[in-house]
């Protein structure tokens, strides 16, 4: 059973959970600035796609370079439903989200024979070789890509052209769903197997701890979040083609904030996107043609705080990793 001292916390988790809904519900109310909406949609859309990602990567253990491809898949199968049979992309979504934890599967069958680094750079290679798929793919536009039809603003549509706000609800969200999915799954045997098997494969698989298997359902879990994230940015910037949702840029700044705040914790991944995110775009905004200025300084907030915080930003917040494998799992 749990004890008491954890489901405290995690009771306390969910509390602080509600609270920063809230904040972030309001945030956007009294800003009329576009650019400022944009930056906090954009923020939170990467806290939920890196949450996304930090079930694989972070519970897990499984570190993907490779999530762009899912992100874009995601896009594209929302985009083509909607632009083809007229699905609607609160529809369409969810059909990415199972295109995507599909594609996940397919992905981590063979690549989680491999282990470490050469799994890290077997996903790098089959997000370039869907990136490359894509861009030669008539069916789906090749290089000039596909523009989202405008309908008019609707809900089930997501197309919103006089105000931001709506977005801002729709990523807010998902973010808020991969969150409590991380949650639920922290707190579940699954979690435990699944750090078990992160801490020391050979020590999960001496507790019965079905490895790969453990594998392919964070795989899928994470990957379907992922397309869903694609299929709401698509809609968000209303035209797509493989530069824009498919280069591999996408899976670094998909991982990043998790690394940046805390790979494996519940709010790095909230806490790195609120760094990363609008330093990135403040940067490339007002610096971004002199020289990749902006550039230097995202790689060189990265190193700092990979040199002065390993365990990421959470650890300012007297926020740690969880621990325990499978020897610690709720009986």
């Amino acid at each position: 059973m749990m004890t008491n001292s954890i489901l405290r916390r995690r009771r306390n988790e969910l509390v602080a959970g509600v609270l920063v809904l809230i904040i972030l519900a309001v945030l956007p109310l009294p800003i009329r600035d576009v650019y400022t909406q944009n930056l906090i949609i954009l923020t939170i859309l990467y806290a939920g796609l890196s949450q996304a990602w930090n079930i694989l990567g972070g519970y897990c253990g499984q570190i993907s370079l490779g999530h762009g491809l899912y992100f874009g898949i995601g896009a594209y199968v929302s985009t083509m439903l909607f632009v083809s049979a007229g699905i609607p992309p609160t529809i369409g979504m969810f059909a990415a989200g199972i295109v995507g934890a599909v594609a996940a599967l397919l992905v981590g069958w063979p690549c989680f024979r491999l282990s470490g680094h050469y799994y890290a750079i077997a996903t790098v290679v089959v997000g370039e070789i869907g990136y490359l798929l894509f861009l030669n793919w008539d069916f789906v536009g090749a290089a000039t890509g596909l523009y989202v039809p405008f309908h008019g603003e609707n809900w089930a549509a997501l197309q919103f052209r006089t105000s931001k706000l709506p977005f801002h609800y729709v990523v807010l969200a998902f973010a808020a769903l991969t969150w409590i999915v991380a949650w639920v799954i922290e707190g579940s045997r699954w979690g435990y197997s699944w750090r078990a098997v992160r801490d020391d494969v050979t020590a999960a698989r001496s507790l019965a701890v079905r490895v790969f298997p453990s594998k392919m359902a964070a795989a899928a879990i994470s990957g379907f979040f992922t397309a869903i994230g694609g299929a709401i940015y698509a809609q968000y910037v209303g035209y797509i083609d493989p530069d824009s949702v498919l280069a591999s840029s996408f899976s670094v700044l998909i991982a990043l904030p998790a690394v940046l705040g805390g790979v494996g914790t519940l709010w790095g991944p909230l806490v790195g996107a609120i760094v990363l995110i609008p330093t990135s775009e403040l940067t490339r905004s007002y610096m971004g043609g002199a020289g990749g200025i902006d550039l230097m300084i995202y790689g060189g907030l990265i190193v700092v705080i990979a040199l002065a915080r390993p365990t990421g930003l959470v650890s300012l917040l007297g926020i740690r990793k969880q621990v325990g494998g499978a020897n610690a799992a709720p009986t």
